[in-house]
C-alpha cells in the first residue's frame, strides 16, 4: 500500500517519542571512535513542512513538539531534542520538523554512514531532494524497507542503528517486523534494533510488543507514551512505543526522567500513562 503519508501526522505525540528516543540512540554510539551505520527502513520524506499542505489538515503537531517549543524546564535529554527542532526553526515560529533522517545527519559524524529506505514515490523523489547535498556518506533506495535491510546486514564496520517503523496501515506489517527482526538477528546479533509502533484498539496492536518480547535478542526494552483515554468508538491512536532490542544501558536510566515529563506535558485526559520495562537475557 502506497497511501501512507508521513506528513499528516509529522511532528505529532508520536514522533516527540521516537525521534526522542532515536537520538539516545546515535549519541551513545558516538561514544565510540569506531564508525557504525544508522540504516532506516521507512525514512519518508526527511524534513516536513508544518505551515502548509498536509501537515495543516490535522495539525497534530499542536498537541506533539509545539508544547515543547518554548517550554524551559525540559530534561536535560530531552532539551537536547527539542533543540535540534528549534535549530530548523530560527525565527522561534514552527514551521518545518525534522523526520528520522535529518535527526540522524545531526548526529552522524564523517565516518558514520546513514542508509535509508522509502518505497512511496513521491516522499523518496522528496527524500532524494532533501539530502542531495549529503555525499556519499547517504545512500537512499526507492525499494521496501523489509527486503532492503536484510543486504545490508550485517554491515561493514560491523555496528549499527536499525530503526524499523511501518504505518502499520497493513495488518502484515504487524507479522512482518517480528519476522524481519528475527531474520536481522540471526546476521547481526549485536545490532541495536529500534521499533515504532502504534496503540491502537486493534488485536494486532495490543499484542505487538508481547511478539517482539519472544525474540531471541540479548536484552530488549520496551517504552510507551499513551496521551489520552482510548476512543469509546475504537477508532484513533491513543499513544505509541518504542521497541528496542540491544538497548544501550544508559537509556532506562534516561527514560524514567523524560517519561513522567512527557506524560505530563502531553497528555490529553485522565488517561495519560507510561509503560517502561526492560529484560536482560
Amino acid at each position: 500500500m502506497l497511501s501512507y503519508r508521513h506528513a499528516f501526522h509529522a511532528g505529532n505525540h508520536a514522533d516527540v517519542l521516537k525521534h526522542f528516543v532515536e537520538l539516545h540512540l546515535l549519541q551513545y554510539l558516538n561514544q565510540k571512535d569506531k564508525p557504525y551505520w544508522m540504516i532506516d527502513t521507512h525514512a519518508g520524506a526527511g524534513l516536513y513542512a508544518l505551515d502548509q499542505g498536509y501537515a495543516v489538515k490535522n495539525a497534530e503537531y499542536m498537541s506533539g513538539i509545539a508544547r515543547l517549543m518554548q517550554r524551559d524546564d525540559l530534561p536535560a535529554a530531552l532539551a537536547e531534542y527539542v533543540a535540534l527542532v528549534r535549530g530548523l526553526n530560527p525565527d522561534g515560529e514552527l514551521k518545518i520538523y525534522p523526520g528520522s533522517p535529518w535527526v540522524a545527519m545531526q548526529v552522524l559524524r564523517q565516518q558514520d554512514q546513514l542508509r535509508l529506505f522509502e518505497l512511496h514515490p513521491t516522499d523518496s523523489k522528496v527524500l532524494h531532494e532533501n539530502f542531495a547535498s549529503a555525499g556519499r556518506r547517504v545512500r537512499i533506495e526507492a525499494t521496501d524497507g523489509f527486503a532492503g535491510l536484510k543486504a545490508l546486514l550485517p554491515p561493514a564496520p560491523r555496528r549499527a542503528l536499525v530503526l524499523i517503523d511501518p504505518p502499520y496501515e497493513e495488518k502484515q506489517d504487524y507479522q512482518r517486523v517480528p519476522a524481519t527482526l528475527k531474520d536481522a538477528l540471526k546476521r547481526f546479533e549485536t545490532g541495536t534494533y529500534a521499533v515504532w509502533y502504534p496503540l491502537l484498539q486493534r488485536h494486532e496492536s495490543q499484542h505487538f510488543a508481547e511478539s517482539l518480547k519472544r525474540l531471541p535478542a540479548k536484552s530488549w526494552l520496551n517504552v510507551s507514551l499513551t496521551v489520552n483515554t482510548p476512543s469509546a468508538d475504537g477508532f484513533g491512536m491513543h499513544g505509541s512505543g518504542m521497541f528496542v532490542l540491544n538497548p544501550p544501558w544508559t537509556l532506562m536510566s534516561t527514560l524514567k526522567t523524560v517519561m513522567p515529563y512527557l506524560t505530563k506535558v502531553l497528555g490529553q485526559d485522565t488517561g495519560a500513562a507510561y509503560i517502561l520495562e526492560a529484560h536482560e537475557g
